[in-house]
């Protein structure tokens, strides 16, 4: 066996210094791609410079969730190349979650051949890098560690995918009743929903801000009308808090009745719902923290104690 093992070793230890080789060639690439952007996002552009801070905060995102989908978009940019070639077959290239795609902001920017290949790669990727570690210590723990490594790859692009999701949805629902009580004081100074709604999206750089400036754009040019870019607000967001708050308005706007009270009841309701999510996430939060107190602290508090006990009476027999 150590005729094979050493060959092993060796493949596993090259396979961990290219990936300390690409890590510190992505880090580099992020600080040039950083100090690039610095002299736009200080420019008097405000949306220029808030489309440019997004793409950035997009791409090199340090959180896992980030990473994975700024591969994503990587491998889809570079699948329009006529000299990619492709690991995903081609029944793998015309599947796209259109909806979990809309609700993490990736609508436009990640297709069905970016998406499979993506999939495909972290797979090949995670699964090699899981049985190159195991096969440091043995032949089974490498096999094993190569399956649990294939799961996780394949599982990780739509894993990230559902969290972004979860943060957007969150991030918006702790902006909605500003957003709702700004328009709601325009419209009870006087102003029309439409310069009300303008008002927020100028003065507020915030992700709901950009979506809704976004739609303003679009039914004020005339690429759609005002109810459907609304709707597309609410479909590219998981809340069904938000999708009942652009109902109500389109409904108010239809028929005319006083959308002002309405915005006032949807930012008491909105402030609420978002109270009641952050005490839930503090209800949880000791719940939690018993797992690790019980897997990695007691025990060894355990051995700690009991361990001296067990040598003397070991010793005795």
């Amino acid at each position: 066996m150590e005729p094979i093992v050493q060959p092993l070793l060796f493949g596993g230890a090259l396979l961990g210094a290219a990936g300390i080789g690409w890590a510190a060639a992505r880090w580099w690439q992020g600080l040039r791609q950083r100090a690039r952007y610095r002299d736009v996002l200080r420019s008097s552009d405000a949306d220029a410079a808030w489309l440019l801070s997004h793409r950035l905060s997009m791409r090199d995102d340090s959180s896992l969730d980030g990473r994975i989908i700024a591969y994503a978009l990587l491998v889809d940019q570079r699948a329009t190349s006529p000299r990619f070639r492709f690991l995903a077959p081609r029944s793998l290239r015309h599947v796209l979650p259109e909806d979990r795609i809309a609700r993490a902001g990736l609508d436009g920017q990640l297709g069905a051949a970016g998406w499979g290949e993506a999939r495909v790669r972290l797979t090949f990727a995670v699964a090699l890098a899981g049985g190159a570690v195991g096969l440091i210590a043995s032949p089974e723990l490498g096999l094993c560690l190569g399956i649990l490594g294939t799961v996780a790859g394949w599982r990780a692009l739509p894993w990230a995918v559902g969290r972004r999701c979860r943060r957007r949805a969150e991030a918006m629902e702790r902006d909605l009743s500003e957003l709702l009580d700004v328009v709601a004081l325009g419209m009870r100074s006087g102003l029309s929903f439409d310069r009300s709604l303008h008002l927020y999206t100028e003065h507020f750089q915030t992700l709901l801000a950009s979506s809704f400036r976004a739609a303003h754009r679009q039914w004020s040019c005339g690429l759609a009308s005002r109810d459907q870019a609304l709707r597309q607000v609410a479909t590219s967001y998981d809340s069904p808090l938000l999708a009942r708050v652009v109902e109500n308005v389109v409904r108010s706007l239809r028929f005319g009745s006083t959308l002002a009270d309405n915005l006032e009841d949807a930012a008491r309701e909105a402030r609420s719902a978002y109270r009641a999510r952050k005490q839930e996430q503090v209800a949880k939060a000791p719940v939690k923290m018993m797992v690790p107190t019980g897997v990695l602290i007691l025990p060894a508090m355990l051995i700690l104690v009991l361990g001296p006990v067990l040598l003397e009476l070991a010793g005795g027999f």
